[in-house]
């Protein structure tokens, strides 16, 4: 019987469009009616992720910055926070700006979180879109949400640090990351993303150990759920550790060529299919482990 579903955000519970379909909403109410604790584990910050979460007004918190913080949508409780140590954040960031990549710190995880930035590339469009979707997103509440600072360095003693990002062309980032690997080792948990035909890299550095994996391994274990009780559905490499966690792995039809040749992974149909419906009527509603 599954106890506990996680679901990724992006290419999974929601659209090309960024939507979430209505067989998807009505498909999760029936799972939570069915006694079953529903979260998302996304790579989003958790200010980002919150608006589906208020949306949807889950029965279980968040799992937010690929597992860093889990966290309510609607009360804003931290359930578990993983922090950098200021003096490992320090020189993240003076390494980052050493190689030309543009930061982007995720700090005060105790609150509705907030983004401190103090420049932006002219050629990081990437960056500049992502920094003009978050204000929309956030409207009124943009400036608390996306913050400018004119010495990001100064700035970090004043805010508790969970995420650090740094975007930027293919060949700097490949330098810096290769620094960071080899002078923080396993004192943070690093995750690139390379996007050659864009020229672009986006790194991702959080507390070690970090992964949506241990996201919700750790809401299970606070639950007294294990594995086997555990559903997960995802669609990209950093949702591994949480597939191969859960008893009941489902990928969607959009997922990755890697992924889809894995065959002890389950497949339900695409993110505009309403693939995340069609996998919770068969394995929650019809408990369909076959």
């Amino acid at each position: 019987m599954i106890k506990l579903l996680a679901l990724d955000l992006d290419g999974t519970l929601l659209n090309s469009r960024g939507k979430i379909a209505d067989e998807n909403r009505e498909a999760i109410i029936a799972a939570e009616n069915a006694g079953v604790l529903v979260t998302i584990a996304t790579g989003r910050r958790f200010r980002d992720a919150r608006p589906v979460g208020l949306e949807l007004e889950l029965n279980a918190p968040m799992i937010t910055h690929n597992g860093a913080l889990i966290k309510y949508a609607g009360s804003l409780e931290s359930v578990a926070a993983d922090i950098l140590h200021l003096e490992t954040t320090r020189e993240i960031v003076q390494a980052g700006k050493r190689y030309g990549g543009d930061a982007l710190v995720s700090a005060d995880p105790h609150g509705k979180g907030s983004m401190l930035y103090d420049r932006v590339s002219k050629d990081n469009i990437p960056l500049q879109r992502y920094l003009a979707w978050s204000e929309r997103l956030h409207g009124p509440e943009a400036g608390d949400a996306v913050i400018h600072v004119s010495d990001l360095h100064a700035a970090l003693s004043d805010h508790e640090v969970i995420h650090i990002s740094f975007s930027g062309a293919c060949e700097p980032m490949a330098e810096l990351l290769e620094f960071l690997r080899r002078d923080l080792g396993d004192s943070v948990t690093i995750l690139p993303t390379v996007y050659p035909h864009l020229d672009f890299t986006l790194i991702d550095i959080l507390p070690p150990n970090a992964s949506k994996g241990v996201g919700v391994q750790r809401l299970a274990s606070i639950d007294q759920i294990g594995p086997e009780n555990v559903m997960v559905i995802g669609d990209n490499f950093n949702d591994i550790e949480m597939l191969e966690y859960a008893g009941t792995p489902v990928i969607m039809g959009n997922a990755d060529p890697g992924l889809l040749e894995r065959a002890e992974f389950y497949t339900t149909l695409s993110n505009d299919e309403s693939g995340v419906a069609a996998a919770i009527e068969r394995f929650i509603l019809n408990g369909d482990n076959n």
